[in-house]
Formats: structure tokens, C-alpha cells, sequence
């Protein structure tokens, strides 16, 4: 945006710590700030453990009132706000070039800023920051990526695979490549995450459809879709969403699974890990192997070859 002598206006950014939580719950078009003409960008990043942090960009200083709104969306902050003036520049590729590329196995997943950067080689998918939960930038996504990877390196065949929970829909696109004549769907809870997913398939060159090769976007609350259910059995799931949820669905998931299935699991701690695999066992899969990104393990799964999908 620029004034009417053509510069750039300053632009202002506000750290508040919040949780992960916090962090998932700013999916989609943020209520509080509908109403502004100018909302602010919203950036959420893993700061250490289980903190997080959020980073809002303004295109002009932010007043009381929306630093009040901004501690309402992570009550649980016991700092306050801190605001800083980011000068000149344009406000929103600001919050795009704070989150550096990640290369996760083969993949290497940025924001527009960085479009350039690109290695040889690499499956390249650019994902736009602060819709939707799930850039890349996350140490489950980054797992969930290089699970996929070593997934295909093995040999594993894939002819049918859903993602849940897809958020930008990245680890869906991520498995279409590996498996490119796989038929996909990808689901979530919130419809905005699923509006947000096929503007990124339409950037990333992701066909959208029913067909093999192509990935069928549906709004559900984990299984419970008659297209999920449909579709089964499926030779991978994967699902990056949070422990207790994935311990609830675990029999769903597991039922869902042809027999040898994969199923990768994230969005848990390390200290979730041993319950989480439980409730995958008790539905009829054994371990596989895990890979560890600081304090966020991601989990393998494999359905017993003996057990039926139904």
C-alpha cells in the first residue's frame, strides 16, 4: 500500500507469547478484527517447547484497542504486547519474510517472499502464511514431510491416501507428489482452512477432483464424512492434529486402513507418545518408526496385515 507520493507508509508488528492452542484456534478470518479495513497479518511460530508466539503486522500503529484484541485472542500471555516499528516497507511481504523456507527430506516449503530460493532438485510448494494452520514452518509439519519421504524411499505402494486436518493442505499436496497417480482427499473442521487449501492447490499445481491424481477437498470433523468413508480402505492416512484427538479417532483411523496401511501421526509431545501409540495398537496397528523434531515426534503406524478395514 503506498501513500500519494507513492512510498510505502510504516508498518508496525506486535509479539505476544501465546500456546499452541491459541496458535490453532487462529484458522480462518479472525471475528475480532472483520470490521477493520486494513486487519492486521497474523504470523504464529513455535518458540520453545510447548510456547508459541504470535506476530501481528499493522499497516499503521496500533492502538489500545487492538492490542486489547490481540490479548484476547491468547489470554493465557503473561507478558504484555510487544510493539515495534518496522519502517518502511510493505507490511504484508514483512510477515511473509519472517518465516524462513523449511527443507524437510526432498521438500522445501516458503512463503512467497521467497519464491526464488528454490534448490535444485527440490519438491518446491509455496505456502502463503496466516489462513490456515500448517506452513511448514511447524516442527509436526516438518515431521509429517519427512516421515512421507522415508515412506516412499522404503517402497511403500499408495494408491489411495487421505490427509486430516489438512490446514493448508501442504502434507496432502506433499503425498500426491510421492504417490502422483494416488487418488486423495483432504478434510477439515473448519471450511476456511478448506477454502484456503484449494487456493493453495491452484497455486502449487494440485488438481482438484475424484479422479486418481487428483485431491477432493472436504469439510469434516475427523472420519465422520460419508466421502471419507466412502473412500476407505485407504493405504495412508495422515493426521497432524493434536494427542487427544488422535487417541479418540485412533479405532476410526485404524478402521479406515487397508491392511498393511500406513498411518502418520503428529501434533502430540514426546510425553503424549507412549499413550498415543497405545490407542493405535489396541486398534490393531503395530509401530513403525518414528522421527523426532525437537519436542514433537512423529509417529508411523502400520495396520496389521490380519485385521480387516471394516
Amino acid at each position: 500500500m503506498t501513500d500519494g507520493g507513492g512510498s510505502v507508509p510504516d508498518s508496525w508488528k506486535v509479539t505476544l507469547p501465546c500456546t499452541r492452542a491459541e496458535a490453532e484456534a487462529l484458522k480462518g478470518d479472525i471475528a475480532q478484527f472483520a470490521a477493520m479495513d486494513s486487519p492486521p497479518v497474523l504470523v504464529t511460530s513455535e518458540a520453545e517447547g510447548e510456547a508459541w508466539r504470535l506476530d501481528a503486522y499493522f499497516e499503521a500503529e496500533p492502538g489500545a484497542d487492538d492490542l486489547a484484541l490481540l490479548r484476547a485472542l491468547a489470554p493465557g500471555a503473561d507478558a504484555a504486547p510487544a510493539v515495534a516499528r518496522v519502517g518502511d516497507a510493505d507490511w504484508v511481504t514483512l510477515s511473509q519474510a519472517g518465516l524462513e523456507p523449511i527443507r524437510a527430506g526432498r521438500f522445501f516449503v516458503h512463503t512467497p517472499a521467497h519464491r526464488g530460493e528454490v534448490p535444485p532438485g527440490a519438491a518446491a510448494f509455496e505456502i502463503d502464511a496466516g489462513r490456515a494452520f500448517g506452513t511448514g514452518q511447524h516442527e509436526t509439519t516438518a515431521g509429517c514431510l519427512i516421515a512421507l519421504d522415508r515412506l516412499k524411499a522404503a517402497g511403500a505402494q499408495v494408491a489411495s491416501l487421505a490427509d486430516i486436518g489438512t490446514g493448508t493442505g501442504l502434507l496432502a499436496f506433499a503425498a500426491m507428489h510421492l504417490w502422483p497417480a494416488a487418488r486423495a482427499v483432504a478434510s477439515d473442521v473448519d471450511p476456511v482452512a478448506i477454502a484456503v487449501a484449494a487456493e493453495n492447490a491452484a497455486i502449487n499445481g494440485v488438481g482438484l477432483g475424484r479422479g486418481p491424481g487428483r485431491l477432493e477437498l472436504v469439510v469434516a470433523a475427523g472420519m465422520e464424512h460419508r466421502r471419507l468413508q466412502d473412500r476407505a480402505p485407504y493405504d495412508l492416512i495422515i493426521a497432524n492434529i493434536l494427542a487427544g484427538p488422535l487417541i479418540e479417532l485412533a479405532p476410526a483411523l485404524a478402521g479406515a486402513l487397508a491392511p498393511g496401511g500406513r498411518l502418520v501421526l503428529a501434533g502430540l509431545l514426546n510425553r503424549q507418545a507412549v499413550e498415543v501409540a497405545a490407542a493405535c495398537r489396541r486398534a490393531g496397528m503395530m509401530g513403525a518408526f518414528s522421527v523426532e523434531r525437537g519436542d514433537w515426534p512423529t509417529l508411523v503406524m502400520r495396520k496389521r496385515r490380519s485385521a480387516g478395514w471394516r
